[in-house]
């Protein structure tokens, strides 16, 4: 595992029907979604990562804020950068910006886990429900 402050990831995509705050009933205009913008930051922190066969990384906390309206058309580039390593905990600095500027910032969360004992787990308390 290649971990260390400092990596980067990044994710991109255009603003669509489908990921507005209309369509994903975050709001009703048809601008960048906030749900989507968090899928974004959390899309390019989980690119800076490479981890080795059977671990993964989930998503466990996320400090944001979305600072401006995107249009429909427009692209949008998420940035993050690991500036915190506790164990199997990593925090990254998350910021996004479409043609226009910054929309976006925060601070997101994840964790490092072995993928089939984490399944399991969530297979058993399916059962459970």
């Amino acid at each position: 595992m290649n971990l260390y402050v400092g990596i980067k990831g990044q994710a991109q995509t255009i603003v669509k029907d489908s990921n507005t705050a209309q369509a994903m009933g975050s709001g009703q205009l048809e601008v960048f979604a906030t749900p989507a913008m968090v899928a974004l930051m959390e899309e390019a922190a989980v690119n800076s990562l490479e981890l080795p066969l059977g671990q993964s990384s989930v998503g466990t906390s996320l400090d944001i804020k979305h600072i401006a309206a995107t249009p429909l058309g427009s692209k949008v580039l998420a940035t993050a950068e690991l500036i915190e390593i506790d164990r199997r905990r990593l925090v990254f600095s998350v910021e996004v910006y479409d043609e226009a500027g910054q929309i976006g910032i925060g601070k997101h969360e994840r964790f490092i886990i072995e993928v089939e004992p984490f399944l399991a787990k969530t297979k058993n308390r399916k059962q459970e429900l």
